[in-house]
């Protein structure tokens, strides 16, 4: 796990804050495809009390294991481009042909009780979040070679291989503009660094709550 200091970036929109002024923290988890984010968040949300997940939107086709409501909000591509003129979208942008977005009240009103939100977003869209509100907080999850990502996403059934390595790539060589990277070449001992590091963003942001 690496940790750098946090840049000034640009203001953070009305609502977002550092978790000093009373708000929740804004934890931003990214990465490539595949590399295991939604597992290491899967299990953190079920054992912490304090923090909720913010469920995107997505045009793409839901997947057998997946739940409307729960892994996505899954609309149609009509529905999406209604949302991006009404201004409910923090951040979003097409990958693979399929548009994402993450939306702006939701994530809003949580952080306003207090808890923390934590997203799982692609990496130019958790680039982009940091680029308008420097109170969030980004963390990479890495794997431990490109040739072990082809191996998983082959299994889980991925088309398109050859066009998704190219992006992930270009995605870890921005790996250096997150707070935090944590390789997950193993997954027991990724998650305890995972932990490690809300730990760590959580005294930071909240120490002078006492939270």
């Amino acid at each position: 796990m690496s940790n750098s200091p946090d840049g000034e970036g640009a203001a953070a929109p009305a609502g977002i804050h550092a978790g000093n002024r009373g708000k929740g923290v804004l934890i931003v988890v990214s990465g490539p495809s595949g590399v295991g984010k939604s597992t290491l968040i899967d299990r953190f949300l079920r054992e912490d009390d304090r923090s909720e997940f913010s469920i995107s939107y997505t045009t793409r086709q839901k997947r057998a294991h997946e739940v409307d409501g729960k892994n996505y909000h899954f609309v149609d591509e009509a529905t999406f481009e209604s949302m991006i003129a009404k201004g409910h979208f923090l951040e979003w942008e097409k990958v693979h042909g399929n548009l994402y977005g993450t939306p702006r009240a939701e994530i809003l009103a949580i952080l306003e009780t207090g808890k923390d939100i934590i997203l799982d977003i692609d990496v130019k869209g958790a680039i982009n979040i940091s680029s308008q509100c420097r109170a969030a907080r980004l963390i990479f999850i890495e794997p431990p070679s490109v040739e072990e990502l082809i191996n998983r996403l082959s299994l889980r059934g991925e088309k398109e291989i050859e066009m998704r390595m190219k992006r992930v790539e270009e995605e870890i060589a921005r790996k250096g503009e997150f707070g935090y990277t944590i390789v997950n070449d193993d997954l027991g001992r990724a998650y305890l660094t995972f932990r490690k590091a809300i730990d760590d963003i959580r005294r930071q942001d909240n120490g002078k709550n006492n939270r």
